[in-house]
């Protein structure tokens, strides 16, 4: 039996120039593109090989045309299940999981939720996905009960985002209790597919204390350990931060309110000292002191994966990392404004004076 012939390809201009706009907007997507070029090689009477496609393809794509024209050369609509949970059920899961809690517990599960719900716990893991639902994890906050403490966060902020003139802003503290602990199971090194395994017994060789003075704007640190924590070495690291800084700057230390920062030697000290100026964050705002970002480093990258047998090898591991932190510092950015501060303090005490009215 012979073929059956072919519906003949009609493509009128106005479709010929639609086709043309198709194929060379920048908008288009390629497929679309791809169908459209493959009618104007079909209306210029080109073959399938010609255009580097298989016959079959071409076919389906010409039979569209032909039965729909260029509506045919879209995308059909893909089947697929009909949606099973309505609105009124995802509202139901999301107003639960915000204003109540399950009998015995403190906060909602996926499987807690899907049993309230009757529903699976994909279904519950995929609505609060949607909606930013994370009823696993907790913030913890303090709030500050300084009296000054709109006056310190301008002051502090001040200092990070328009520094004075000929004038060094130093982020100063203390990093207690770094405990010199040795291993007792020798460290198990990183392999494919393994990480690296450390024991959890431990000997401990004594305790130190590092001093770290933080550059604001170069990321340099000036930093020493010592063994006890009393304003008397205080005072022997400011006579280091203030022998290494050029004579000629004036220096804005920014501090904690520990009682060793603001004891009488302190205060003595610095009536001999006029250049050095200090600046005390908040009580209980020890984030707005950059030098804590560099000792969160100091915990990562040297403190717990080490192992170390003396108080005196750990003091030298911490010194080797200032002295190669310093080979290439890199500052820590202060970006947010002091009003960007006290407007978000304000909406957290919102959302308590709410929590406590409802």
């Amino acid at each position: 039996m012979g073929r059956h012939p072919k519906h003949p390809l009609v493509v009128t201009d106005e479709q010929r120039a639609e086709l043309q706009r198709l194929v060379h907007a920048h908008s288009t997507p390629q497929a679309l593109a791809k169908r459209a070029r493959m009618i104007l090689h079909l209306d210029q009477r080109q073959t399938a090989e010609h255009m580097g496609c298989a016959r079959s393809l071409v076919s389906h794509w010409r039979t569209r045309f032909i039965e729909m024209g260029l509506y045919g050369l879209q995308d059909a609509p893909r089947s697929g299940r009909p949606r099973t949970i309505s609105d009124q059920r995802v509202a139901h899961v999301v107003e639960q999981t915000l204003e109540t809690t399950p009998e015995g517990h403190t906060h909602w599960s996926q499987r807690l939720m899907a049993q309230h719900a009757g529903m699976s716990h994909d279904t519950v893991g995929r609505i609060w996905r949607a909606f930013g639902l994370k009823p696993h994890l907790k913030q913890s906050f303090r709030l500050s009960n300084d009296p000054e403490f709109i006056e310190k966060i301008h002051d502090v902020v001040g200092l990070y985002l328009s520094p004075p003139e000929n004038a060094l802003v130093l982020c100063v503290d203390e990093k207690p209790q770094i405990q010199a602990k040795e291993r007792e199971v020798p460290i198990i090194p990183m392999q494919p597919c393994c990480a690296e395994s450390h024991s959890s017994q431990y000997k401990r060789h004594g305790t130190t204390v590092l001093f770290a003075a933080l550059e604001a704007a170069s990321g340099k640190v000036m930093a020493t350990c010592k063994r006890k924590r009393r304003s008397s070495e205080f005072v022997e690291f400011l006579e280091q931060v203030e022998q290494e800084t050029p004579a000629d700057k004036e220096l804005h230390l920014i501090l904690d309110n520990l009682n060793t920062h603001k004891s009488p030697p302190v205060k003595r000290w610095l009536l001999d000292h006029p250049r050095i100026h200090l600046h005390f964050v908040p009580t209980y705002s020890s984030w707005l002191n950059l030098v804590e970002s560099f000792f969160s480093q100091v915990q990562r990258r040297v403190l717990e994966r080490g192992s170390f047998r003396s108080v005196e090898e750990v003091e030298q591991a911490l010194m080797e990392y200032v002295e190669v932190t310093n080979q290439y510092p890199k500052p820590f950015k202060w970006t947010k404004s002091a009003d960007m501060i006290l407007q978000k303090i304000g909406r957290r005490c919102q959302r308590i004076l709410y929590s406590c009215t409802s």
